[in-house]
């Protein structure tokens, strides 16, 4: 294999591959490196651990077809170390040779046969708007939990809902919900689990893309963007019963400026040290933001607000409230509450599409 690329654009691709990396290289070892192959003037850079498979092609000036598997850490930090420019990559025996300005350096490589035969889900193509897909990522995927010993919780349930795609993760704490009015990717009531580690990836890599294809097979889904496949086994198991879980019926409602109360809490925050709830206290009059850390500090905050109901004191995580403010997609927001002890819910004027559920913090 002989091949010569400019070398920002080669970092790019081997550094978006390389995220699927496996982290876990004892159990086997040669998906501690990415798996090269030059067809003419197309270059292949496959990374995976398994779970995860992420494959991006770029044309480069092709001498010599071949393939190869390189140690994915030291090849990119050593091309990104080269100067700007040219970069030239000659495979031969069980050496990989860099040449850019006036460096060189070899790379023992790792058998190509060891490498897994990896293939993309073999489901039909659906193609589907990327902004606003992205969008819905951007606002259920930290919803997520990171915690592995629960892979059902680590999962974003896509779910078909009134001729849409809904999109819905939890972590046991908080739940994020957004609808995506006619994307029709799914077939009848079918619903899939997908690792948000993998959308994770797609968020990152559409950039300006119009749109993207996703493949679903029976055990994996693929997402292709303009000369990159991002693909991932499904998790296998039910999705938590979400729906009961959204309050109905009257509550209080406590309408704001999204950015005035993300800024104010922000603010306030800093004083909710060692796992302090942050409170908000409603009632006619707007809203107060407090946090109080015993032999730490104190900080507090008002805020305008319309406010419809009953004068009430309800405490979050600061993080989870953080979270929920940033992702929401509008001007204003609503939150609407029932009690101290159930769950609260937050809302954006004049948009269906999206809910953010946390539950609330018990304090003195």
């Amino acid at each position: 294999m002989k091949l010569r690329c400019e070398r920002d654009t080669l970092v790019e691709a081997l550094t978006t591959a390389g995220r699927a990396v496996s982290g876990r290289g004892g159990q086997l070892p040669v998906l501690s490196g990415l798996h090269l192959v030059l067809t003419g003037d197309q270059l292949v850079i496959t990374g995976s651990d398994l779970e995860l498979t992420i494959a991006r092609t770029l044309e480069v000036n092709g001498d010599t077809d071949g393939s190869a598997v390189v140690p994915a850490k030291l090849l990119i930090d050593v091309i990104r170390s080269l100067e700007p420019g040219a970069i030239e990559l000659d495979v031969s025996d069980l050496d990989l040779t860099i040449r850019g300005g006036r460096s060189e350096f070899s790379i023992r490589t790792i058998p190509t046969d060891e490498f897994p035969q990896l293939v993309s889900a073999q489901g039909p193509a659906v193609t589907i708007e990327a902004t606003s897909f992205v969008a819905a990522l951007r606002q259920v995927v930290p919803a997520a939990s990171g915690d592995d010993s629960r892979p059902i919780l680590t999962g974003v349930l896509l779910t078909p809902v009134d001729g849409g795609l809904r999109l819905v993760a939890t972590d046991s704490y908080r739940l994020a919900v957004s609808d995506i009015p006619g994307a029709s990717v799914l077939e009848g009531d079918q619903s899939v689990l997908v690792p948000s580690r993998a959308l994770a990836e797609v968020r990152r890599v559409v950039g300006e893309a119009p749109e993207l294809t996703l493949r679903l097979g029976e055990s994996d889904a693929s997402f292709e963007i303009e000369g990159l496949v991002v693909t991932t086994r499904l998790i296998d198991g039910d999705f938590p019963k979400y729906e009961g879980l959204i309050p109905t019926g009257e509550s209080n409602s406590m309408v704001v400026n999204r950015e005035t109360f993300l800024d104010a809490v922000r603010r306030v925050r800093l004083l909710a040290q060692e796992s302090t709830p942050l409170r908000l206290v409603m009632n006619s009059d707007g809203l107060e933001i407090v946090a109080i850390t015993q032999d730490v500090g104190e900080g507090h905050e008002t805020v305008d607000a319309t406010y419809d109901g009953d004068e009430l004191t309800v405490a979050f995580n600061p993080s989870f409230l953080v979270d929920g403010l940033d992702i929401a997609p509008g001007e204003e927001v609503a939150l609407q509450t029932i009690d101290s002890l159930k769950p609260a819910v937050l809302r954006v004027a004049g948009n269906e599409n999206f809910l953010y559920l946390l539950m609330p913090v018990r304090v003195p």
